[in-house]
C-alpha cells in the first residue's frame, strides 16, 4: 500500500512540474504595437494582451476594470513610457501586482535606450499644449526604435524566465534582422522624396519623418493637443502655398474638417494613415505598419 502511495505522490509531483513547465508567461502591454513586438520575441512561451486598441488616440485611453484584472495576472507589463500612457499607472496601482511595478523584474519601459526627440528646453506651462517633459513619445514610428523596444522586452522575458534566455535572445536577433532588411527596402522606396515638406495633424510622425528624410513643415494643431483655430488654419494655408507643401498626414481618430479644407486650398495630398498597429483595417503587425505607411506616402508623391 505504501508503494502505491509513493507512486501516486511521484505522479502528482511530475504532473505539477510539467504543468509549471508548460505555463506561459502573461505579458500585458499598453498598446498593440508593443503587443505585436512582444509576441515576436516571446513566441510560443507567452500570452500577450494589449490594454488599448490601435483605433484609439493613445493619449486618451479610458481605464476600465477589465484592464485591472488583466494586470493582476501579468508576469510582464510593457508600457510606451515618456508619459504617453500615464493613464496606465492608476491601473497598475489598483492591480496590486508586485511583479509589474516600477523596478520589478516584470516591469518594462520600452523607451529605455531610445534617442528622444523634442525634449523641452524651457519651463513648461499649460499654454504650450500637451508637451511631454521627457520628449516626443511617438518613438515607435522610427523602425530602428522597434529594435530597442524588442531588446527591452527580451531582457524582461529573460529576467522572468532565465531558463528560456537562449530562446528569447534568438527570437530577438531574428526579429531585429527582419526590421533591418525591411528598413533597407523602405528607405529605397522613399529616397526619391527625401527633403519633402510635410504637414501633420498632431506631432505623431516626428520620428518617422526624421528617419526617412522628410521635413516637418507644420501641424494642423497650433500646439500639441490644442484644436486648430480658423486663424491658425488660414496662416498655415498661406505658408503651405508659399512653400508648395505637397503632403498632409493625419490619423483617423482626429477630425477631418480642417485637414480637408487645407488640402483643397493648397492642393496638397491628404493621407489618413495609421500611427499604430490596428489603427486601420489590414495593419495587424508592427512591420506591416511601415509597409502601409511607406506605400501610401510613396504612391501619393510619385
Amino acid at each position: 500500500m505504501r508503494a502505491y502511495a509513493v507512486i501516486f505522490l511521484i505522479v502528482i509531483l511530475a504532473s505539477s512540474f510539467c504543468t509549471a513547465c508548460l505555463a506561459k508567461i502573461n505579458v500585458v502591454t499598453t498598446t498593440e504595437d508593443l503587443a505585436d513586438i512582444a509576441r515576436n520575441i516571446g513566441g510560443s512561451k507567452v500570452n500577450v494582451v494589449a490594454l488599448a486598441k490601435g483605433t484609439i488616440d493613445p493619449h486618451m485611453v479610458e481605464p476600465r476594470p477589465s484592464m485591472v484584472n488583466q494586470l493582476r495576472k501579468a508576469d510582464v507589463f510593457v508600457r510606451v513610457g515618456l508619459d504617453l500612457d500615464i493613464w496606465a499607472q492608476s491601473l497598475v496601482d489598483a492591480a496590486r501586482n508586485s511583479d509589474i511595478v516600477y523596478g520589478s523584474k516584470g516591469y518594462v519601459d520600452a523607451s529605455v535606450g531610445v534617442k528622444r526627440l523634442e525634449i523641452p528646453t524651457v519651463k513648461l506651462d499649460p499654454s504650450m499644449g500637451h508637451i511631454h517633459i521627457y520628449g516626443n513619445p511617438h518613438y515607435w514610428l522610427d523602425p530602428v526604435n522597434g529594435k530597442v523596444i524588442a531588446r527591452n522586452i527580451a531582457e524582461a522575458l529573460c529576467r522572468v524566465s532565465p531558463t528560456d534566455k537562449s530562446y528569447f535572445t534568438q527570437n530577438y536577433e531574428q526579429y531585429a534582422s527582419r526590421i533591418d532588411r525591411a528598413l533597407a527596402g523602405w528607405q529605397d522606396r522613399l529616397r526619391p522624396f527625401k527633403g519633402t515638406k510635410v504637414v501633420t495633424y498632431h506631432k505623431s510622425f516626428v520620428y518617422f519623418l526624421q528617419r526617412f528624410g522628410f521635413v516637418e513643415f507644420g501641424n494642423v494643431e497650433p500646439k500639441p493637443g490644442i484644436p486648430p483655430s480658423p486663424g491658425h488654419v488660414k496662416s498655415l494655408i498661406e505658408r503651405m502655398k508659399s512653400e508648395k507643401v505637397r503632403l498632409i498626414l493625419m490619423e483617423p481618430f482626429y477630425p477631418k474638417k480642417f485637414p480637408e479644407m487645407i488640402a483643397r486650398e493648397t492642393g496638397a495630398k491628404l493621407i489618413v494613415c495609421p500611427s499604430s498597429v490596428g489603427c486601420v483595417k489590414g495593419v495587424t503587425d508592427y512591420i506591416g505598419l511601415f509597409d502601409y505607411l511607406v506605400d501610401r506616402i510613396a504612391d501619393s508623391l510619385k
